[in-house]
Formats: C-alpha cells, sequence, structure tokens
C-alpha cells in the first residue's frame, strides 16, 4: 500500500487539542474545507484538520486539493492512498496520524450548520471530560432535488433527531459524520476492520464503547449534503445486510431493542419473502407514488434484506 502525505505551511508547528479526520472517497472536500477553515482565527491553534484519499487515483482532484490545502491557514495533512482500504480500517488509519487529544470524525458531503462549530467541538477537547459526543445532522443546507425526496423524507424521520431524544438510545444515533472520541477511548476501542462495505461499523462501535464510557449527545449540528436516489440507497442496503447480521451476532442485548431488528424476525415468518422483496424496492422507485409510501416500502426492502441475513 503506497501512501503518499502532503502537509501545509502550518502543519509542522500546530499543537492542536483538536483533530478533523475527513475521509473521502471520489469526493470532493473542498467545499468543507472552506467552511472549516472560516473558523480559524477563533481557535487559537486549537485544531488541525486531516484528510484521507481512500483510493480515489485522480491527479486532477488531488492537485486542486493541494492548492486549497496551501492556501489554507488551519493546519492540514493530506494523505493519498494508492487503492481503498474501506470505511474502518480508513478511519483508524486517520486516528493513527492525528496528535489531538480528541479525535472529531467528519464525513467530507457534511457542512457545519453555524460558525461555532469547531469551536464548540475544540472547546469541548482542551475541556478534556468528555469521552465520546455526537453532533447530529440535519438537512438544513441539504438539495432539495425531486430525486432525493424518499432519502429526505427517510433521514428527517430518523437521522434528524435532537439531542435529548437521541440520548435515550445513545449507542444506537452514533456516527462518524460527526462525531468526537477523545483519544484514550479510541485507543481502547477502535472501529472493527471486519465490517466490509457500507453500514453498521460506526454503530457496532458504539455498542462497545457504551459498555465503558458515556456516549453524550449534543446539538452541534452539520448538513448531510449527501443525499442519495433510491437506486443508490437501495444498493447501501444490500451491501449493510452482511454487517447487520455481524451486529447482532456481537449485540444481541442492544439490537433486540431495535424495531428494525423486530420486524426483520417476523418477516422471516412470511412465505416467499425473497419473491416479494423485490416489490418493495420496485414501490421507492415508482415516482408516481407519495413520498412517505416510497419511504416505507424502501424501509421494508432494507428489513426484509436483514431478516435473510440473521
Amino acid at each position: 500500500m503506497t501512501a503518499i502525505v502532503h502537509d501545509n505551511s502550518a502543519w509542522k508547528a500546530a499543537r492542536p487539542a483538536l483533530s478533523i479526520l475527513v475521509p473521502f472517497l471520489r469526493d470532493d472536500p473542498d467545499a468543507l474545507i472552506a467552511l472549516l477553515d472560516r473558523e480559524v482565527d477563533g481557535l487559537d491553534g486549537a485544531a488541525e484538520l486531516i484528510l484521507l484519499d481512500d483510493g480515489t487515483g485522480d491527479a486532477s482532484l488531488t492537485a486542486r486539493l493541494i492548492a486549497r490545502i496551501n492556501a489554507s491557514a488551519l493546519p492540514i495533512r493530506l494523505i493519498s492512498l494508492s487503492r481503498n482500504e474501506g470505511r474502518s480500517i480508513g478511519r483508524n488509519r486517520l486516528a493513527t496520524a492525528a496528535r489531538g487529544s480528541s479525535l472529531l470524525f467528519l464525513d467530507s458531503d457534511m457542512r457545519p450548520d453555524h460558525d461555532r462549530f469547531v469551536q464548540t467541538w475544540a472547546d469541548l477537547a482542551r475541556a478534556g471530560e468528555t469521552a465520546v459526543a455526537f453532533g447530529g445532522f440535519s438537512l438544513l443546507q441539504a438539495p432539495d432535488d425531486a430525486r432525493f425526496a424518499v432519502h429526505r423524507s427517510m433521514a428527517a424521520r430518523s437521522d434528524c433527531i435532537a439531542a435529548d431524544q437521541r440520548a435515550l438510545q445513545p449507542e444506537k444515533y452514533v456516527f462518524t459524520s460527526n462525531l468526537l472520541v477523545r483519544r484514550d477511548v479510541f485507543e481502547t476501542e477502535a472501529f472493527d476492520p471486519g465490517f466490509s462495505g457500507w453500514g453498521w461499523e460506526d454503530v457496532e462501535w458504539a455498542m462497545r464503547v457504551s459498555r465503558r464510557f458515556k456516549v453524550e449527545h449534543i446539538d452541534n449540528p452539520a448538513t448531510h449534503m449527501g443525499l442519495d436516489t433510491v437506486e443508490t440507497l437501495a444498493a447501501k442496503y444490500e451491501q449493510s445486510a452482511p454487517n447487520f447480521a455481524r451486529v447482532v451476532a456481537k449485540h444481541p442485548d442492544f439490537v433486540s431493542a431495535y424495531p428494525s431488528y423486530r420486524v426483520a424476525r417476523r418477516l422471516q415468518a412470511v412465505p416467499g419473502l425473497k419473491t416479494i422483496r423485490p416489490l418493495f424496492r420496485r414501490a421507492a422507485q415508482t415516482s408516481v407514488l407519495p413520498v412517505r409510501l416510497r419511504a416505507f416500502s424502501l424501509r421494508l426492502y432494507r428489513v426484509a434484506l436483514y431478516a435473510e441475513a440473521i
């Protein structure tokens, strides 16, 4: 595995409390870098940014990013990999490169919703008392194209939840898209490299961590810009089914309380489920149907996949 590292001029002298860790694959994190960079004057050197290109292999993208990084006052390191390592291994690699006492995992398609986003996380990092905290999702800046309507509906219902509601099941609502982790916690519990493809590796990590550390929820949201079409979401759910089965095997006490698990178990008793399952996907793709019905059909498709996997 070849890894090429590029640091900007602010990197070497920085002594950050917070390391912002952003993996990406075939995405352009330029807009995110610009938004993070605008907070640099108020940070007093408290934050650094580490980007991991997980095997994109796009020389023109790399050149544009290096130009952006070199112009930034925020200490930034870009790690470019020659081939894809995967979500869990990539985030573990980012954590190894970090110098801060706390790590902020942030997806490249997230956009901070206010101009004290990094400052809020940096204050917690400097205090050093927070083991794990999730800041939350929003759809404030997300595109409202009709092709994303189903994902928007699903995300508004299941992802964009206030901190007090998330705290009722703290491990369930932990995603690496806006997640603060103290370094000693991550050194105790890293991401499981046994997960492949998309889904559940962050929730499984939170399940392990919550047995030993307090998982907190705060309202420091960022917008999830990467809404997907029904076709893309369905493909991701297909990838996630083996990961869901892995979580069930490792943490049955947590998963047994999740509606997706309970419905999946009921669906196992439905005759001909494998034949019926594609109909759920087809309904979700039918644009003349109401969005709420399409979203419900896609959720059924996902749970039917899980029923076959567990």
